[in-house]
């Protein structure tokens, strides 16, 4: 038999119970949720302004929302080979500037909403273009920055 040690042993003589400690929100997911809500928060104030330097009229092609998403997919496949190639970064700063930042500055709501209005207006050609063009050149840019990025970190390298 063992004896119980001093300190954990309760008045009536039996062990008494440590006290349950309580989890801290700065460990597990809780940094991790408030990294992506400030990260988006920024990113769609970003987006936000861009929108308002740039409108776009009633029935004309959407530049503004089809380049943030050309830009967005560029920047991420940049961002993304820099963070699994060639530094190792904080584990909040993906989810901060990954998913937060350019997932709140991109935007398929938009893009959607977008479609739905050029094609609900009489614009059908213009909308299904659009749908096409983004979804071709978003594909192209994240491809085109990741190849770039890895050919630039390879020659550096050297």
């Amino acid at each position: 038999m063992t004896v119980p040690h001093p300190e954990r042993v309760g008045e009536s003589g039996t062990p008494a119970r440590s006290p349950a400690r309580a989890a801290s929100p700065w460990h597990g997911q809780g940094p991790v949720v408030a990294a992506v809500a400030v990260g988006g928060a920024l990113g769609a104030t970003a987006r936000y302004g861009a929108a308002r330097l740039w409108p776009t009229a009633d029935g004309a092609f959407p530049w503004t929302t089809f380049t943030i998403n050309v830009v967005g997919c560029s920047v991420i496949g940049v961002f993304m080979v820099l963070i699994t190639d060639a530094w190792r970064a904080h584990r909040l700063v993906r989810p901060f500037f990954g998913t937060g930042v350019l997932g709140g500055f991109t935007t398929f709501s938009t893009y959607a909403v977008d479609i739905r209005k050029l094609v609900g207006t009489g614009h059908p050609g213009t909308g299904l273009g659009y749908l096409a063009a983004t979804l071709c050149a978003a594909l192209a840019a994240v491809w085109l920055a990741v190849t770039a990025t890895r050919r630039a970190l390879a020659w550096r390298r050297r």
